[in-house]
């Protein structure tokens, strides 16, 4: 690492604005739209989010995370882990595609800052490598230059854009071609794969953006100017909705003349499906993922993810077999693309399969859904110390909690109570009530609800620590 140590020798400081949006619907069933690819622990108890955050904090002093609301709290929690804190944090209401997340972070550093935006899902093995990329697209940025990071490419990929270069100078930007055309690109030997990262000043692409996209620019000023700052950036949801849905390559990269490109061969993936999952995972003898769940008889090749149960397989090969406890994904390598179709039909059926797993990841713990039957729903709620969830109603259900372990401060209209483990409480329909856990160890407890509709969208908030509607 010692090239990631010269960097700060020499004063080489960058703030790392981190994109966290995207659900990640080439990765389902793993992926949700509230626990997307980049927070999902795959690599060593890690997630890609916080390898993003470990390599790029060498090369950077601190981190901007722009997300959504819900991946704040999952954000929040592995940095914790990481040890990772005086980080910024800047929430969007919407999602407008990576220009507007981009302008307005910057909008909230020095004018002369320089910023490395990077996405959070995805990975880089050669960090040696890498180091010196960000060097160079360090010195070019201080040259007033917009640089992206063009990715050596390695085969004819038709799933990413390229960038058409001469040397480091930037000709054209290319949509994703067919495979022919990759094929093409490969040979010539002067495309990369647009990797989706930047290096720049903030005044220069402030400038560029005003330049070229002036009504996003101005959408995005008076969304800045409106927005709550008492703790982080929270912008306003019609303001939000009032800036223009577009790329940073459309917005500005493909129309600026100060765009230059550091070509880039840092052993570099966007993990953008099950194929390439498959190729970053350890694997045994016989090339099956290593997984303690799996029992291969006669099987090789394989990409087996799931934990939930044993998954036995005889005599397949090249296979891609994902279980997650309430969906099971079996595909074909060299098909796995074909997922989002798969999304795509559960959302006109109305699913709830693309959205949130059997655990759903909350701030102030998390729940798994134990048994969801017409009529009633039972759930297990780990609550964390210092901790507590809305004060809130129902309107169609009732509610049973037993507490398993820890010891719950249970507020039910103008009662509180302590519930200690193997005690219990009732909820009417209707009733304000609240659990906290003011205790030092996590508050485990079952909960039985009860009634005609038991939707996560049954819940009236009076009140919320984490300023959710």
């Amino acid at each position: 690492m010692k090239n990631m140590k010269y960097l700060k020798k020499k004063g080489y400081k960058m703030t790392n604005i981190i994109l966290c949006g995207g659900n990640g619907t080439r990765l389902w069933p793993i992926s949700r739209t509230l626990m997307p690819k980049q927070f999902v622990k795959l690599f060593k108890n890690q997630s890609l989010f916080q390898l993003s955050v470990e390599r790029n904090s060498k090369v950077c002093e601190s981190q901007f995370i722009v997300s959504n609301a819900e991946q704040y709290f999952l954000a929040l929690d592995q940095l914790e882990e990481l040890q990772k804190s005086n980080n910024k944090y800047l929430l969007e209401p919407i999602g407008r595609n990576t220009a507007p997340a981009i302008a307005l972070a910057c909008m909230a550093l020095d004018m002369d800052e320089i910023v490395l935006v990077t996405p959070s899902d995805h990975l880089i093995k050669n960090e040696d490598a890498y180091s010196i990329v960000v060097k160079r697209a360090r010195e070019l940025a201080e040259q007033d230059n917009l640089v992206t990071f063009g990715i050596q490419p390695t085969f004819a990929e038709t799933g990413f854009g390229y960038i058409e270069a001469d040397g480091e100078d930037v000709k054209t930007f290319r949509e994703k071609p067919d495979f022919e055309t990759a094929t093409k690109y490969l040979k010539a030997g002067n495309y990369y794969w647009n990797s989706g990262m930047f290096c720049f000043k903030v005044s220069v692409f402030l400038e560029e953006l005003k330049k070229f996209s002036p009504a996003m620019f101005d959408a995005c000023k008076t969304a800045f100017e409106n927005a709550n700052t008492s703790d982080m950036i929270r912008i306003k949801h019609e303001d939000m909705l009032n800036i223009p849905d577009d790329s940073i390559d459309y917005a500005v990269m493909e129309k600026s003349k100060k765009v230059k490109v550091v070509p880039s061969d840092m052993d570099w993936s966007d993990v953008g499906s099950f194929d390439a999952l498959y190729d970053e995972l350890e694997q045994d003898n016989d090339g099956n993922t290593k997984n303690k769940d799996h029992i291969a008889i006669d099987s090789k090749n394989n990409l087996v993810i799931g934990s939930e149960r044993v998954i036995a397989t005889i005599d397949v090969d090249d296979l891609i077999i994902v279980d997650s406890g309430d969906a099971l994904l079996i595909s074909k390598k060299g098909s796995s693309q074909k997922v989002k179709q798969v999304v795509q039909r559960l959302k006109e059926k109305g699913s709830d399969l693309p959205n949130i797993h059997l655990t759903a990841h909350r701030p102030w713990g998390t729940y798994t859904i134990l048994e969801d039957t017409p009529g009633y729903k039972i759930k297990r709620i780990i609550v964390k110390p210092g901790k507590r969830l809305s004060l809130q109603k129902h309107y169609h259900r009732n509610e049973h909690w037993i507490v398993v372990s820890g010891t719950a401060t249970v507020t039910v209209g103008d009662e509180t109570k302590i519930i200690r483990p193997n005690e219990s409480t009732y909820i009417k329909m209707g009733e304000v009530h609240r659990l906290s856990n003011d205790g030092i160890i996590p508050v485990v407890l079952i909960e039985a609800q009860v009634g005609e509709y038991t939707g996560e969208d049954d819940i009236v908030r009076l009140e919320d620590d984490f300023k959710r509607n």
